[in-house]
């Protein structure tokens, strides 16, 4: 069992019988969501919430019952990974392409648990390139934007063309380097025309559950 799956699968021990649930993206994500698959064939009932195409394609496989999210009042607990996450519980996500819906499903979440390896945790963010999802409209002129503030953009390339999300948007990865103030930072990026979302989730997780090859620990934020 590698790392990834230790921590996913301990994710789960926190879904509780009659939750709607979340359902992250990505490889750790992944792992929990299958353990979740396994409680649901043994009797657990949840309502899943799709935070990609992906991961909606998972859940179908798995028969995990699922809904959109405009079906439910709120999330009861949201479980997804993370790029990197500071002391403070503020992350970089969007790695895996999926950050708009993400930080919408975040957002009317009650509960937010990250589920990361112990080397993502950082002492500040920005070693990792920060997504930021883009309008293909424009698109150039929104990256030359960027660059003029310094933020070194990288159109996502999939094959030969711009990588697109399941909102049918472009991805700029960022490469600013140690972030000093990201509150600033993703308050200065929303403030650029053709800027749809970022990959910054600031004062967002609740817990992180934080896995190595010695231990799986439990960090709580708020």
């Amino acid at each position: 069992m590698n790392i990834k799956q230790i921590a996913g699968e301990r994710a789960a021990d926190f879904v509780e019988d009659g939750m709607v649930l979340g359902l992250g993206t990505g490889s750790t994500a992944f792992f929990t969501i299958q353990k979740i698959g396994e409680k649901v064939s043994q009797g657990l009932k949840i309502t899943g919430v799709c935070t990609s195409e992906e991961t909606r394609l998972l859940a179908e496989s798995l028969k995990i019952p699922y809904v959109d999210l405009d079906d439910v009042e709120n999330i009861d607990l949201t479980i997804d990974g993370a790029d990197e996450v500071d002391p403070m519980g503020n992350g970089i996500k969007g790695g895996g392409g999926a950050l708009l819906y993400e930080k919408i499903a975040a957002s009317v979440s009650t509960q937010i648990i990250w589920v990361i390896e112990q080397r993502k945790l950082v002492d500040k963010l920005g070693n990792f390139p920060l997504p930021v999802e883009i309008m293909p409209y424009g698109h150039k002129h929104c990256l030359q934007t960027l660059t003029e503030k310094g933020y070194n953009p990288q159109l996502r390339i999939s094959g030969k063309k711009a990588c697109l999300t399941d909102g049918g948007h472009y991805i700029a990865d960022l490469h600013t380097g140690l972030m000093e103030d990201p509150f600033e930072l993703e308050a200065d990026l929303q403030r650029i025309t053709g800027v749809i979302e970022n990959g910054l989730f600031l004062k967002s997780a609740n817990k992180a559950i934080v896995a190595s090859l010695e231990a799986v620990d439990v960090i709580s934020y708020r």
